[in-house]
């Protein structure tokens, strides 16, 4: 994979593909052997965090012999997503305990980034920057060796991240989650790659939901030369030239290697690009149409979660996910939709005016079957 400037602010380059360091196998040596696979690979960038289950250890004994001078490391923590103990609250007292912190847990020198991890809202961002605060501390350990850069991660409204990449002078990169079902934040990255803020995206697969099969989602994909839906949604987030680094998040060799390949296959044209979005404007316009989530259908005497259930229908009936919608309605608690005794109660609360009843009976019907 070619490198290219990762922002202008960092003075970094990165490749297309990072590690997304979450879901890493739970053997230490199938997880070090995944890891070194990946920087063999080309992947520069390395994604992790104090909340990621072990993933600082795996890293720890992956980044030996060498591996450590091939790789941007970053790590996050916030008190908000975490708390390492009960009085966490961002000062940056604390902020500067949990850098040192992870820099030992990851047996090394320094941290390329250290990031503000999620933040939410106008109250998390101030906790970050006000006087004591996590900037401080951050600031503080980039002073003292133990940190290069300094970003954030966010699922912020897109009207309050473009406020914050306006204040942030000193934010270098940030994490977004953006992918063909989820296009919201494309605004706020190309306002953030405007000012030179290196941008990484998180979920490029959908967390996995793209990778399911879709007969839908595959005729527009072999419309437009993909192999496959992944990588039509892979390609698709890499088309998008504000985009600097997609993360992988793996667990076999497969997900690094097709990955990969998707990187080194050519970027969608405009042609293309206006394909894939025709039938993700026109499945998204049919879900304004029906359930918005909003919730007021609840609470369902049978306690029912009616939204959750209206999801698994759409992803059935619209996007073809057939396969995943039954996996998800049969690892859902009880109780399930067979439970509804079609009393009524939803139906003259629903904003939409939906036929629940009927849409229970059906995803009963449809979704309870074997996957």
């Amino acid at each position: 994979m070619n490198e290219h400037p990762f922002g202008t602010r960092s003075g970094l380059a990165a490749t297309p593909v990072s590690i997304g360091a979450m879901r890493f196998p739970r053997d230490l040596g199938d997880a070090v052997a995944l890891v070194r696979h990946a920087i063999d690979a080309g992947m520069r960038y390395i994604d992790t965090s104090r909340g990621y289950d072990e993933s600082e250890w795996v890293l720890r004994a992956a980044l030996k012999d060498g591996y450590r001078e091939k790789v941007i490391l970053s790590t996050k923590w916030a008190p908000w997503v975490m708390k390492v103990q009960d009085d966490d609250d961002g000062s940056a007292v604390r902020t500067r305990r949990r850098i040192e912190e992870s820099i030992a847990r990851l047996g090394v020198g320094y941290l390329d980034f250290y990031q503000a991890w999620s933040i939410g809202s106008k109250a998390d961002f101030e906790v970050v920057t006000r006087p004591g605060g996590m900037l401080e501390g951050i600031l503080d350990a980039k002073r003292a060796g133990l940190v290069r850069h300094i970003g954030f991660t966010t699922h912020d409204s897109v009207e309050n991240i473009a406020g914050y990449i306006e204040e942030a002078s000193w934010c270098e990169v940030i994490l977004f989650s953006y992918n063909l079902l989820s296009r919201t934040y494309a605004p706020a990255i190309e306002a953030a790659h405007k000012k030179g803020i290196g941008t990484i995206v998180m979920n490029p697969v959908g967390g996995g939901k793209l990778a399911e099969h879709s007969a839908i989602l595959l005729d527009v994909a072999h419309e437009v030369g993909a192999v496959s839906v992944a990588d039509m949604a892979v390609r698709y987030v890499l088309s998008n030239a504000n985009v600097d680094t997609i993360l992988c998040g793996m667990t076999k060799r497969a997900d690094v290697d097709d990955s990969v390949a998707s990187a080194n296959r050519p970027r969608f044209s405009p042609a293309q690009m206006a394909r894939i979005e025709a039938l993700l404007d026109r499945v998204m316009g049919e879900e304004k149409a029906f359930c918005t989530g909003c919730r007021y259908c609840l609470p369902c005497p049978q306690g029912i979660d009616i939204p959750a259930v209206m999801s698994w229908i759409f992803d059935e009936r619209h996007w073809g996910f057939a396969d995943g919608a039954k996996r998800r309605y049969q690892h859902h608690s009880e109780p399930k939709p067979d439970l509804c005794t079609q009393c009524g109660a939803c139906e003259p609360k629903c904003t939409q005016k939906l036929a629940i009843m009927n849409e229970m009976e059906y995803a009963a019907r449809r979704l309870g079957g074997a996957a």
